[in-house]
């Protein structure tokens, strides 16, 4: 079968390898769709600590059961068959850590992960380890759910976990700075499943911000190459601030102004992590003080946050379909790549 293989950063193969086996304790999907993120690329050019090669990557999928392992269902409580449509959780947590203990399994500290760990979605077939299956990671996709829908789950169930420490009210104003897929996803949860106020949506990048205001249609765009951003969201805001800051991008300026825009009782969510080679900011610990902001960290999700992700798209709570901008076949999977990091696309889905 075809996969796309990593070697080292910058040597990315799409090649010929052996069909995986399906063991008694395994699921083996036919992969439908493997969507890609700021992440997948940051992995082309850098690799990852916790990536070891060579390994198929891809860690956005949704697929058709085409083998159960002969232990699975008995093992795990489940029913899966030949032909069921699922969609895999991309951070897999153990289960068993004190975190997840707590139930806090976005932040399971002996976490792994698809396309890290275990091969990964860009490719024609992939295994389902027991890892994943062990923490009830393998989910249904309702009958109204498309497969490249499905695909978009897992970065929206990030999205979803951010949004859920925020503890966004009806009414609040939010901003959002990053016009990419997981910027529009978090606009799209803020007002679907929160009901929140005006949101505003910030970037650099004039184009990239009309390609998503076009889709999720913020009250008003902020582009940060243009204009003071901080002065603009007291404008809007009558002085007062904003109630929720998301920064969904890899950029130490966006969380410096976060915390100068924010209201009092402010909540602000580091979502988008920064350069390793850079990660400090500069941080007005009064204005925390005496605003009494609350900053949080968010970066991933836990299996139950997929499922949600699943039923708001369902529900039409909160549509995806058109944030998916482009379907790539496999073979030009590392054209997704270069749309991605240029920014040319909202979503862009690769259908092997």
């Amino acid at each position: 079968m075809k996969a796309l293989r990593f070697y080292a950063p910058e040597d990315v193969r799409v090649e010929d390898v052996p069909e995986p086996e399906c063991g008694p304790d395994e699921i083996k999907l036919k992969v439908k769709n493997c969507s890609t993120c700021g992440t997948d690329v940051k992995i082309f050019y850098n690799g990852h600590q916790n990536l070891s090669p060579p390994r198929t990557i891809g860690h956005e999928i949704a697929g058709e059961v085409v083998e159960v392992g002969a232990d699975v269902n008995a093992t795990y409580g489940s029913d899966w068959k030949p032909g069921d449509r699922a969609q895999v959780i991309a951070a897999v947590p153990c289960g068993e850590c004190y975190e997840c203990q707590k139930g806090w399994m976005a932040v399971c500290q002996n976490q792994t992960s698809v396309g890290y760990q275990y091969d990964g979605g860009f490719a024609e077939f992939m295994i389902v380890p027991r890892q994943v299956l062990k923490v009830d990671g393998l989910n249904r996709i309702p009958d109204n759910v498309g497969y490249d829908e499905a695909s978009a789950a897992e970065p929206f169930a990030c999205a979803i976990n951010a949004q859920e420490l925020l503890g966004i009210e009806p009414g609040d104003t939010v901003v959002v700075f990053g016009a990419g897929p997981i910027g529009c996803m978090h606009i799209r949860i803020a007002r679907g499943v929160h009901q929140s106020g005006p949101v505003y949506l910030v970037d650099v990048n004039a184009e990239r911000l009309k390609m998503s205001a076009d889709a999720v249609q913020p009250d008003e765009t902020i582009n940060g190459a243009e204009v003071d951003v901080v002065e603009r969201v007291m404008e809007l805001t009558g002085g007062r601030g904003a109630d929720v800051v998301i920064t969904a991008t890899a950029a130490n300026v966006t969380q410096e102004q976060a915390i100068s825009m924010a209201a009092r009782n402010g909540r602000i969510s580091f979502f988008g992590g920064l350069p390793k080679t850079d990660p400090f900011i500069k941080c007005d610990s009064n204005l925390v003080h005496y605003r009494q902001l609350h900053i949080h960290g968010a970066n991933g999700s836990a299996p139950e946050h997929n499922k949600r992700a699943l039923e708001y798209i369902s529900t039409g709570q909160v549509p995806v379909k058109d944030l998916i901008t482009e379907h790539i076949p496999l073979d030009r999977v590392l054209d997704a790549f270069q749309i991605v990091k240029k920014g040319e696309a909202i979503k862009v889905t690769v259908e092997p």
